[in-house]
């Protein structure tokens, strides 16, 4: 069954904050197997311009896929997340995410298509600091696959 239409538009609370750890920051980078001094040394962040270690640009997507959970969770959008897979991510920053941030995510939903059976659902979270100061939008398409026909 599609998605309901009038979802589309539909902000959700901000999460609660989310405390950016140097240590979670360099964990990071080795996972994803990025050596850039910045994200290790707050020494290196300084020779840059930054006040302390800042993230890879993909570290954020953990905290904004978390929140877009409120979106996925609404019992009244129906959606079957048994039935996702992660379609496409991308970020558009305001500036880099520092060690030391308290970070909040607002999540809407920016658009509900229907195509060949699948529901394919655009969220957009926007991350703020603790000043209220913009980060970065992100943006997470999820797919939920039609059911198999049995």
């Amino acid at each position: 069954m599609a998605l309901d239409q009038s979802f589309v538009g539909r902000t959700y609370p901000p999460t609660e904050p989310y405390e950016v750890g140097r240590e979670k920051i360099r964990e990071f980078a080795e996972a994803v197997g990025d050596t850039n001094p910045a994200y290790r040394d707050p020494e290196a962040a300084k020779a840059y311009g930054h006040a302390d270690v800042i993230a890879p640009p993909t570290f954020v997507f953990s905290i904004t896929f978390r929140a877009a959970g409120q979106v996925v969770e609404d019992p009244q959008l129906g959606l079957d997340y048994s039935r996702v897979v992660h379609g496409d991510q991308k970020f558009a920053y305001t500036r880099p995410v520092r060690a030391g941030d308290r970070l909040t995510v607002t999540s809407t939903i920016e658009a509900i298509k229907s195509m060949a059976g699948n529901d394919i659902l655009d969220i957009r979270g926007e991350v703020h600091d603790a000043s209220g100061e913009h980060v970065v939008s992100a943006w997470t398409k999820l797919v939920a696959r039609a059911a198999e026909e049995v």
